[in-house]
């Protein structure tokens, strides 16, 4: 199978069936063997019937419900899991992603090399102040701290080959950062493509202010997973013994200054009564924590190595 099409909703009965035609008549004007897999997240409106009515009329889709709304991210994981096509497109079902681009997309992944390829939306129909200006901010924080050089990391209009979606673990809230994630994952090839967006047909736009809160915290969770990740210790043990060195020095010096000051017969203060010995001791206590999370985290990343995973790109062999 060439393409599979990847497809999360929510609430969005409106826009399917119109999807399904447009998909459908790309596909098949440029002869490609393919499925579409729409992922119901706990729709509460007849969505999941119309998907019903569309494996019905259609063996190449297939549908996949939610028991409730577990988000975005899950939705992806799940169709990744089931889809077989050998690159894998993902977009919304609200309409604003254009199908017309997906024989494009195709064609970069499959000729040019490209493990990811990510769609830009330059030219959005969003509000400017809810969304355009908060997006530019987020995206240009994604590039500084990924490394990734995309325009627009929250496009929903992605192509993918097949090795890199059964490769990445897609959770939380993380389907933002996956260009990301691929590229921790070892995949290095990704670029980006200029792609119409279109302005929304039917209902609502289920964001709101709030998703840029959560990418920005996300944001910090895959910074520190790409880059301590698999080392904890590197920055735990470097801060608590930092920590600790400092404290006990601070302390050392209370101590040599109380002496001092009784060998010459100064006025002093009992060290019990001076809050800067509190401050060192403290200062010390979390030294030695931090070493030791860094230290538990070594530890149970050594009892998981049996289990890792590795991607292996090619072998030889002179049998």
């Amino acid at each position: 199978m060439q393409i599979s099409v990847v497809i999360p909703l929510l609430n969005e009965k409106e826009s399917l069936v119109e999807l399904y035609d447009w998909i459908a008549k790309v596909m098949r004007s440029n002869s490609f063997s393919y499925e579409i897999i729409f992922i119901d997240d706990g729709s509460t409106d007849d969505s999941w019937k119309t998907i019903e009515s569309l494996v019905k009329k259609d063996n190449q889709v297939k549908g996949i419900r939610f028991n409730r709304n577990y988000g975005k991210s899950q939705a992806l994981h799940a169709g990744f899991l089931k889809a077989e096509g050998d690159v894998v497109i993902t977009m919304d079902a609200d309409l604003q992603d254009n199908p017309e681009e997906i024989p494009e997309l195709y064609e970069i992944v499959t000729t040019q090399g490209f493990d990811l390829v990510s769609g830009w939306k330059k030219k959005r129909y969003d509000n400017v102040l809810t969304k355009n200006l908060p997006s530019k901010l987020f995206n240009a924080a994604a590039r500084k701290t990924s490394g990734v050089k995309l325009h627009d990391f929250n496009c929903g209009l992605k192509a993918y080959r097949k090795a890199v979606i059964k490769n990445i673990d897609v959770y939380g809230e993380m389907h933002r950062y996956i260009p990301v994630l691929a590229k921790n994952a070892g995949f290095y090839k990704i670029t980006e493509k200029e792609v119409q967006h279109q302005a929304r047909k039917y209902g609502n736009t289920k964001f709101g202010i709030n998703r840029f809160i959560y990418g920005f915290l996300d944001l910090i969770s895959i910074w520190f997973l790409s880059k301590f990740g698999r080392r904890p210790m590197h920055l735990f043990g470097a801060l608590g013994v930092l920590m600790f060195m400092i404290g006990f020095l601070a302390a050392g010096w209370i101590g040599f200054s109380k002496l001092y000051k009784l060998y010459h017969g100064m006025p002093n203060t009992l060290v019990a009564e001076n809050p800067w010995f509190y401050i060192s001791l403290a200062v010390m206590i979390m030294g030695t924590q931090f070493f030791l999370a860094g230290f538990l985290g070594e530890l149970i990343l050594r009892s998981k190595r049996e289990k890792e995973r590795y991607l292996i790109r090619k072998t030889t062999s002179n049998i």
